[in-house]
C-alpha cells in the first residue's frame, strides 16, 4: 500500500514539473535529485568499503547543472552584460562535462596524495569517477531534451516508457513468470517478465509519438505553450518507434539489474529510505540512468525528430 500510495503522489509531482516548470527550475530540480542520489550511491560505496572523496563528488556532480544555470540567468541580462556567455544546454552541458571528464584525474588524484591511508586508493578515484558520470551526467541530458522543443517529447517517451515497463514486468513476471533472468542479482526478475517489458515500452512509443504534436503543446516554454512555436512532425517513423521503444526498455532493465548488483555486491537492500515503500531515490531512478543516454544519443544521431 505504501508502494501504491507513494506512487501515485510522486507520479503527478513529477508531471507537473516537467510539464510546467521554467527551466531554471526544472535545472534546479535536476540538481536537487542529482546530489540525493549521489548521496545514496556513495552510501552504497562505503558499505561495499570504498572510501570516496564525497565533497568533490557532489561539487563536480552538479557543477555542469551550475553552469548551465548560470548560462540562463546570463541570458536575461542586458547584451552588453552578457557577452561572454551563451545560452544552449547542449553546448554548456557538453562542453561542462568534457572538462570534467578530463580533469578527473586531477580533480580526484591530488586529494589521494594527502590520504593517510593508501588502502583501496584506485577504487576511491574510480567510484568517485564513476558516480559523477553515472548520476550526474545521464540525469542532466533530462535538461538538453527538456530545453529543445523539438525533443522535449522524448522526456515523457522516457518516463512512460520505463513506468509501462516496470508495470508489464511485475504483473506478468508475477503470474507465469518461471525462468529467471538474472537469478545472482535478482531473483525475482524473470525473463517472461522481461518480455512483456519490452511489448509495453514498444506500444507506450507508438502512444506517445502518435500523440506527439498534443502531448507537446501541454509543455510551458520561456512563458509560452510549445504549441505558440514550430514543433516536430508526428507520427515519426514506425521503424524509429519501435527501435527506440525495444532499446529504451532494454537499458532501463540493464540498469535496473546494474544498481541491484551494486547493492548485492555492497550487501545493501535498498539505497535509501526517503521514499515509502520504494527505498531511495537511487532505487527509482536506477532504469531512467541507463534510458536516458540511450535515448539521447539515438535522437542526435538519427535525427529523427524534425522541425518544420
Amino acid at each position: 500500500m505504501k508502494r501504491v500510495l507513494t506512487a501515485a503522489v510522486l507520479a503527478p509531482v513529477v508531471l507537473l514539473i516537467v510539464f510546467r516548470a521554467p527551466l531554471w527550475l526544472f535545472v534546479l530540480v535536476v540538481a536537487a535529485i542529482i546530489v540525493l542520489a549521489l548521496h545514496e550511491y556513495l552510501g552504497i560505496a562505503a558499505a561495499a568499503g570504498i572510501k570516496c572523496f564525497r565533497p568533490l563528488v557532489y561539487a563536480s556532480g552538479v557543477f555542469p547543472v551550475f553552469v548551465l544555470l548560470v548560462s540562463i540567468i546570463a541570458e536575461n541580462l542586458p547584451p552588453h552584460s552578457r557577452h561572454f556567455w551563451y545560452y544552449s544546454p547542449d553546448g554548456s552541458l557538453l562542453s561542462a562535462w568534457c572538462h570534467v571528464a578530463l580533469l578527473a584525474p586531477v580533480i580526484f588524484g591530488i586529494p589521494l596524495i594527502f590520504r593517510k591511508e593508501m588502502a583501496q586508493g584506485l577504487a576511491s578515484v574510480a567510484a568517485s569517477v564513476f558516480g559523477i558520470i553515472y548520476i550526474g551526467a545521464s540525469l542532466s541530458l533530462l535538461i538538453a531534451l527538456r530545453w529543445d522543443y523539438g525533443q522535449v517529447v522524448l522526456v515523457v517517451f522516457i518516463l512512460f516508457s520505463v513506468w509501462a515497463g516496470d508495470i508489464a514486468a511485475y504483473y506478468v513476471g508475477k503470474k507465469i513468470g518461471r525462468h529467471k533472468l538474472a537469478p545472482a542479482v535478482s531473483p525475482n526478475k524473470s525473463w517472461e517478465g522481461s518480455l512483456a517489458s519490452i511489448i509495453a515500452s514498444i506500444g507506450v512509443a507508438f502512444l506517445v509519438f502518435h500523440y506527439g504534436r498534443s502531448i507537446t503543446a501541454w509543455f510551458s516554454f520561456a512563458g509560452m505553450f510549445l504549441w505558440d512555436v514550430p514543433g516536430p512532425r508526428f507520427p515519426v517513423n514506425p521503424v524509429h518507434t519501435l527501435i527506440l521503444g525495444a532499446l529504451t526498455n532494454i537499458a532501463a532493465q540493464c540498469g535496473d539489474l546494474f544498481e541491484s548488483a551494486l547493492k548485492r555486491g555492497a550487501g545493501v537492500k535498498d539505497s535509501g529510505a526517503l521514499l515509502p515503500g520504494h527505498g531511495g531515490i537511487l532505487d527509482r531512478i536506477d532504469a531512467l540512468l541507463f534510458a536516458i543516454p540511450v535515448v539521447w544519443y539515438y535522437a542526435q544521431i538519427t535525427r529523427f525528430l524534425t522541425r518544420f
